[in-house]
C-alpha cells in the first residue's frame, strides 16, 4: 500500500512537470508555488519521519549511512534530518502511550507544510541559546510563539524576532558556565576547498579566546612568524622583521597558530596515539615525490600539496611501504601478536587511509585495526589479513556482518542477509578509484 502511494505520488509529480505554467498569470503562478512549496515541505516531514523510524531499526550512527548511501545525500545531512525528526516527529511511551513532539507547535506547523526548514533552524537556534534556568512554562510559550509566526513570515524576518524574544525572555542577558560550555565547539567544513584551502568554524570559551589572545599577542605581532622569511623569528622580532612584514592582522594570526602547533606537534610530553607519536603522518607515491607535483593524504583525510610536505617532512622520519604493482596488496608485514604494531598501522593509514565499510567516511586517526579473518578462529596479524574499520562498525562484525579481502588488496563489507544491503567496499576515502574505472 505504501509503494502504491508512493507511485501515485510520483505520477502527480510528472504530471504537473508536464504542464506549461508560462502561460498563466502571475497571480496563478504564485499560488501554484505556494501549493508546491506546501506539498514539498510536507513530504519532506514525512521523509524525516520515515528516516527515524529506519534508523531506530539498528545501531543509530550505521543507519545513518546506510540511508544516506539509499537515498544519496551526506551522511551529516542524513543526522541533521534525524534530529529534526527527534523534536518533530510524534512520539510514544514504552508501553505505546501517545506523547506530543519535543517541540509541539513546531510539529504541528511543520508537519501542516508552514515551515521550511530554515525556519525550523531558527526555531531550534533560539531555544538552543536560552539559558538552562529559564522556567519550562517560558520556554514552551516561546516555542508556540516562533512557531505561530513562522507560518507568516519569512525565516531571515523570523530570525530577527527570536533576537528580540531573546532579549525579553532574558533581559539581563545572564548566561552560567553551563550554558556557554553547551555552545563551545571547532569544527572544520566538509571538504578542502579546490586549492586545499580549508574553513573552520571556532566558538570559544571566555577562558580560550583569552588563553589564545594572550599567545597571539606575541607570536601574531608584525614580524613574528613569518613563513617568508629565511629564518622566521619566534622569540622577539627585530624592527627590521617587523617592517618587512606585510601580511595582514588575519594573515599573522594564521601563522601563529602554525608555529604554536609545529612546535607541539612530536613532543613527548603529547603521549602517543594508538602507538604513534602525535604528530602528522601523511603518504605519497614516490612518483610524486620525485617530481614534487600531486599530493600526499594525511590520517585524517586531507590533501597536503607535495611542496608542502617535503617542507614539513626535513626533520621527520620517514617510511617507505612497497604495494604490488598489479594487485596493490601491501607487500607482507607480519607479526605473531594479535594487537597491530605501529608499523602496521602506518601501512593502512596508507593503504586504507579510513574505515573499510561502505560509505564511511571516519579517518585513519580514529579508527581500530580489524582482523578481516578473526585472530579467535586462527587469523593472523599479517598486514594482509588487517584492516581499518571505525568503533560503530567494528561492532557490527558481532551482528552479523562479515569482512573478505578481494584480489586487489579492498576489504569488502558482506551484510547479513535480512537487511537486505549489497556487499561492497568503500571509495570514500579513494576517489581516484573513479578515474581507473574502465570506462
Amino acid at each position: 500500500m505504501l509503494a502504491a502511494a508512493v507511485d501515485t505520488l510520483i505520477a502527480g509529480v510528472d504530471a504537473i512537470a508536464g504542464l506549461d505554467a508560462s502561460g498563466l498569470g502571475i497571480a496563478e503562478q504564485l499560488r501554484l508555488l505556494d501549493g508546491l512549496e506546501i506539498a514539498r515541505r510536507r513530504l519532506a516531514a514525512v521523509s524525516h519521519t520515515v528516516a527515524l523510524a529506519a534508523a531506530k531499526a539498528d545501531a543509530p550512527t550505521v543507519m545513518a549511512k546506510a540511508i544516506a548511501d539509499a537515498i544519496r545525500v551526506t551522511p551529516a545531512e542524513v543526522r541533521r534530518r534525524l534530529r529534526d525528526a527527534q523534536q518533530l516527529a510524534p512520539r510514544t511511551t514504552l508501553i505505546g502511550e501517545a506523547l506530543p513532539a519535543v517541540l509541539p507547535a513546531t510539529a504541528l506547523a511543520w508537519h501542516a507544510g508552514d515551515l521550511d526548514g530554515e525556519h525550523v533552524r531558527v526555531i531550534q537556534k533560539f531555544l538552543r541559546d536560552l539559558p538552562a534556568d529559564i522556567a519550562p512554562e517560558v520556554v514552551a510559550d516561546s516555542e508556540a510563539f516562533l512557531a505561530f509566526h513562522a507560518a507568516q513570515l519569512r525565516p531571515d524576518q523570523l530570525e530577527k524576532l527570536a533576537v528580540q524574544l531573546a532579549m525579553r525572555v532574558n533581559p539581563d542577558g545572564n548566561f552560567s558556565d553551563e550554558d556557554r560550555a553547551r555552545q563551545r565547539g571547532f569544527t572544520w567544513s566538509p571538504t578542502q576547498h579546490p586549492d586545499g584551502m580549508s574553513t573552520g568554524k571556532l566558538v570559544a570559551t571566555p577562558e580560550q579566546r583569552a588563553m589564545i589572545d594572550a599567545l597571539l599577542a606575541k607570536f601574531a605581532a608584525p614580524g613574528m612568524c613569518n613563513p617568508a622569511d629565511q629564518s622566521p623569528v619566534t622569540d622577539e622580532a627585530t624592527p627590521e622583521a617587523a617592517e618587512r612584514d606585510t601580511r595582514s592582522h588575519a594573515q599573522r594570526q594564521h601563522d601563529a597558530l602554525a608555529a604554536i602547533f609545529r612546535a607541539t606537534l612530536g613532543d613527548p610530553k603529547l603521549g602517543q596515539h594508538n602507538g604513534l607519536p602525535v604528530t602528522v603522518i601523511a603518504t605519497a607515491t614516490v612518483q610524486d615525490l620525485q617530481a614534487h607535483t600531486g599530493h600526499a593524504v594525511t590520517a585524517s583525510g586531507t590533501y597536503l600539496p607535495i611542496r608542502d610536505l617535503i617542507r614539513m617532512a626535513a626533520p621527520a622520519y620517514h617510511y617507505l611501504t612497497i604495494f604490488d604493482g598489479v594487485t596493490g596488496r601491501a607487500l607482507w608485514l607480519g607479526r605473531t601478536k594479535r594487537i597491530a604494531s605501529a608499523d602496521q598501522r602506518i601501512v593502512l593509514y596508507a593503504k586504507d587511509r579510513g574505515c573499510t565499510h561502505p560509505g564511511c567516511d571516519m579517518p585513519g586517526y580514529l579508527c581500530e585495526v580489524h582482523h578481516v579473518d578473526d585472530w579467535a578462529q586462527g587469523g593472523p596479524t599479517d598486514i594482509d589479513n588487517l584492516t581499518f574499520a571505525c568503533a560503530p562498525h567494528h561492532k557490527l562484525l558481532d551482528k552479523g556482518w562479515r569482512t573478505t579481502k578481494l584480489t586487489n588488496g579492498r576489504t569488502q563489507w558482506i551484510p547479513p542477509p535480512q537487511l537486505e544491503l549489497p556487499s561492497a567496499t568503500n571509495d570514500f576515502h579513494h576517489p581516484e578509484w573513479f578515474f581507473d574505472e574502465p570506462d
